[in-house]
């Protein structure tokens, strides 16, 4: 018996150890290390979503560094040492943070442009060098310039007269140095590259500009003003210019009990995102020292926060490439299966009472939760409808429904979260036009995020109201819906209902309920049930071997839930963790995790969906829903984990589970060193994510449903 299962016997085991710990910020760059990864491998992906996935990397770390890395700065300035509890300081995680992100710019640049490009060129698209456009294709370039990018520039000088000029967040610009031809006077300036133009220019799609061989030609925005700049600063030699890029400090910080109005408090956090510090600044290798440090004395920055990267700066803009016109280096298209509809038969309430169902996003349409709300705003017999709001997207039916309700005389109560991050001005714009229209609009409670997905109807029929309920794992928004894994799922359970109504009064008023049957909510009990439900296992465990978990989450860092998985593990208790981005809990530790395996499966979609799997002896208990075992999820949001009562429907997410655990294509093992390495690919090949896309293919007409009279 090994030291550490014998003390974990007497009681003594030690699990504060930080050997037993991964890094939360280290653990998120080896997530954004594993999308990158799907842009390094040359097998997949078609060509243009691999340079999607060098975008999608690139705009992760960019809002890593707006919150994360800017509030470790924050804890440097501040003077603060402690540790985490993995043992490490602020600066030793600042320090490690910029060495990985110094190899990860290297690997994405020889990526893009010593693998990527080059087979975009066989393909017929190329970044054109200006040096090779003819005479002709100049002037055209020239003209494009000067009617469609010169009125919307605006040259900001630099001397005695004229103070720095302010660098707004994720802006890309031009360090511009040039000669007074007359006095031969040096002079600086910044141009801004506005953000309102596309960044990668179709030169093939320029009026006047003509090839004669089909290629897609394109040229970065930059560049191109660059090429111009004697008209901006005419009399002036252009010396050089030199491109950089800042990203700024974004986190939103509120003192709700000091806001008398949360809405207009959230708009001015908005504005004040453009003026936080300074937390990266991204020039090329061609600027000047003495340019660099004229930027890095204005932005007030030091060497930490400098980045060499050569090429374009901000790679984020690689998504524009997705709109060229070539299908056969994107994903084959998918249409999601919608069961439901012969089901329907116009009346979703009627085939609610059939049977409750389950949705597995994307490759169940999301249609009939949009349905579900359109009816419900038609429908003369529908009284009322509550619902929560996260993220709901630019263009949201959803919000577009609940105002047809009200306008038809129903009561509409929305909660908007106003404080999701980076959505909180597409959430004020619908707050307001709710309110608008009539609907009672409430932004959650003090201190708190409200991330759960609810949706309740109340409807009369025979006289009598019966509710009907929409609970989640993701976020009222079809754009998303098609790219992210969830779980939608629909029901008329009493039960459920009356919980939900519970807690619908807690959001929206002063009721301080707190025994729900069913649900399991945070910020009251979620940590403390799934470590009741961790023990509960461990005792199954020492009953009869039978212990058995899965959870698939987007993160795990909460350090109490760790350790009851790991006191489960040193029982003897199979434990299964599908986390796809932050693991903290590190596997295969030797009388501490050997029976803990973690995997992280980065493809086609977005892996979003939450699922609590426990055996129970047997008897297999199955809740699903928004919370993932992080300290702001279990203690600072508004959170909901639904129980999956039927058993034939528990059995199907038991086997989607079970599906992802099994894949060997695009899945990643973490290894008891704390690293990521791919899972062994062995015959037969098992990619997740394309074998449910080929059930939904196939199954287009059968739904996740029991029928169930109600």
């Amino acid at each position: 018996m090994s030291e550490s299962l014998q003390k974990q016997q007497d009681g003594q085991q030690d699990f504060d150890q930080s050997s037993y710990y991964v890094n939360r910020e280290l653990g998120w760059m080896a997530f954004n290390q594993r999308v990158l990864e799907e842009a390094l491998d040359p097998d997949a992906h078609p060509l243009l979503e691999r340079a999607k996935f060098i975008s999608i990397f690139s705009s992760n770390l960019d809002e890593f560094y707006m919150i994360r890395v800017a509030g470790l700065e924050d804890q440097v300035e501040a003077g603060i040492q402690d540790r985490t509890i993995d043992g490490m300081t602020p600066v030793e995680q600042l320090e490690r943070i910029r060495q990985g992100v110094t190899e990860q710019f290297r690997l994405r640049n020889d990526c893009f442009y010593g693998d990527i490009c080059p087979r975009l060129e066989e393909e017929g698209i190329e970044f054109t060098d200006y040096d090779t456009l003819s005479g002709h294709n100049r002037e055209a370039l020239q003209r494009y310039f000067r009617c469609e990018i010169f009125p919307v520039l605006t040259p900001l000088a630099f001397d005695p007269g004229h103070p720095f000029p302010f660098v707004s967040n994720l802006s890309l610009n031009l360090a511009v140095e040039m000669q007074d031809r007359e006095t031969h006077a040096m002079k600086f300036a910044r141009v801004k590259v506005p953000s309102i133009l596309p960044r990668i220019i179709r030169l093939d799609q320029v009026e006047g500009v003509d090839f004669s061989d089909g290629r897609v030609r394109l040229m970065w925005l930059d560049e191109v003003i660059m090429l111009h700049l004697d008209q901006l600063f005419p009399q002036m030699r252009i010396v050089q210019a030199y491109p950089f890029r800042v990203i700024r400090d974004a986190d939103i910080e509120i003192e709700e009990d000091e806001a008398g109005d949360l809405l207009e408090t959230i708009e001015e956090g908005i504005r004040s995102r453009r003026y936080g510090k300074v937390v990266r600044l991204d020039v090329t290798p061609g600027m000047p020292d003495a340019i660099r440090q004229l930027l890095m004395k204005h932005l007030e920055v030091g060497f930490r926060n400098l980045y060499e990267i050569p090429g374009a700066l901000g790679l984020s803009s690689l998504i524009e490439l997705l709109k060229i016109e070539l299908p056969e280096l994107k994903d084959e298209p998918f249409i999601p299966a919608n069961p439901l509809e012969e089901r329907m038969e116009g009346d979703i309430f009627s085939a609610i009472r059939k049977g409750e169902m389950l949705f597995y996003h994307p490759y169940d349409s999301f249609q009939p939760v949009v349905d579900m709300i359109n009816q419900a705003a038609a429908d003369p017999d529908v009284l009322s409808i509550k619902q929560t709001l996260y993220r709901v997207g630019s263009n949201s039916p959803i919000v577009k429904a609940l105002m047809k309700a009200v306008e038809a005389g129903k009561q509409v109560a929305v909660l908007v979260e106003l404080k999701a991050r980076f959505d909180e001005e597409n959430n004020i714009g619908w707050a307001r036009a709710l309110e608008d229209v009539g609907a009672h609009v409430v932004y959650g409670l003090v201190g708190l995020k409200t991330h759960a997905k609810l949706t309740l109807i109340v409807r009369r029929e025979h006289e009598k109201l019966r509710r009907y309920l929409h609970l989640g794992t993701g976020n009222y928004n079809p754009s998303t819906a098609k790219i992210y894994t969830d779980y939608s799922f629909l029901t008329a359970n009493t039960i459920l209902a009356e919980d939900v109504s519970e807690l619908f009064n807690a959001l929206t008023g002063y009721s301080k309920h707190t025994a729900y049957r069913k649900l399991i909510v945070s910020p009251l009990n979620t940590r403390t049930r799934i470590i009741a439900m961790i023990e509960r296992e461990i005792e199954w465990q020492e009953k009869e071997g039978s212990g058995r978990i899965i959870m698939k989450m987007n993160a795990l860092v909460d350090r109490r839930v760790i350790k009851a998985l790991y006191r489960a593990s040193v029982a003897g208790v199979k434990v299964d963790l599908i986390v796809r981005g932050i693991c903290c809990l590190i596997p295969g530790i030797e009388g501490v995790s050997q029976h803990i395996r973690v995997i992280s499966v980065i493809g086609r979609f977005l892996e979003h969906s939450r699922a609590y799997y426990f055996r129970n002896g047997g008897m297999d208990e199955l809740f699903l829903g928004s919370a993932d075992i992080m300290p702001r999820n279990l203690d600072h949001r508004v959170e909901v984990l639904f129980p999956v009562l039927d058993t034939e429907l528990v059995e199907v997410v038991k086997s989607d589970l079970e599906l992802i655990l099994s894949d060997n294509v695009k899945a990643w093992q973490m290894n008891p060193d704390g690293k990521y390495t791919k899972v062994a690919n062995e015959q037969p090949h098992t990619n997740s994510q394309s074998m449910f896309l080929k059930q939904a293919t196939r199954k287009k007409n059968i739904s996740k449903f029991k029928v169930n009279k109600l």
